[in-house]
């Protein structure tokens, strides 16, 4: 995918209306701190357009980037963080959740999960949620290149069996550093779009 234009074109706090986007949308979830700011930035073919943090937790907003004008990017709130009171955790949730639920351009869930660990109970409990909302997610496994190569199918079977998938359900290793990956996800967007396109 040739990436021409890249705009942060709404952000979505709380107690925001969602906009009514008539291009299609593509949104990422994943818990703090599991690299979802690189994988965007990486999808945007830019350095740090998308803000990333070592404090866990950054993204309190929905943002959604316009790309080349034909499509969204859309940055959910990490999940997950211990630091966040519970009160301000259910808002996000809700805030997920009114989203998963509203939007009518929402094509595809992309669910980032550290691949050198078992998927926690919020990875389950998300990966359950998005399902629960109708869409079936695509699996980002991150963090590829903290692996070794003889270590990644081991990794990714015990994160297929942690979120109890089987082989129907797509799991991508990324790496922000190396871009392993990237393409993969950018095909899948390229068909979701033309397959609209022809709709």
């Amino acid at each position: 995918m040739i990436i021409k234009s890249v705009e942060l074109e709404t952000v979505c706090g709380i107690t925001s209306k969602l906009p009514e986007n008539t291009k299609p949308e593509f949104a990422f979830a994943g818990k703090s701190n599991v690299g979802k700011s690189s994988l965007i930035n990486a999808l945007m073919n830019r350095k740090s357009f998308a803000r990333t943090s070592s404090q866990p937790g950054k993204t309190q907003t929905i943002n959604f980037y316009n790309i080349n004008d034909a499509l969204y990017y859309v940055d959910l709130p990490g999940y997950g963080y211990a630091k966040v009171s519970l009160e301000v955790k259910a808002k996000w949730g809700k805030m997920i959740e009114n989203y998963l639920h509203k939007s009518s351009m929402l094509r595809c869930v992309f669910l980032l999960i550290d691949i050198r660990h078992e998927p926690s109970e919020n990875d389950k409990t998300m990966y359950d949620w998005i399902v629960h909302n109708g869409y079936q997610p695509i699996i980002i496994a991150t963090k590829l290149d903290k692996l070794k190569r003889s270590q990644v199918q081991k990794a990714l079977k015990v994160l297929r069996t942690g979120l109890g998938i089987g082989s129907d359900v797509t799991v991508i290793p990324f790496s922000a550093e190396t871009k392993q990956g990237r393409e993969e996800i950018w095909d899948l967007i390229s068909e979701s779009v033309n397959s609209l396109d022809k709709e």
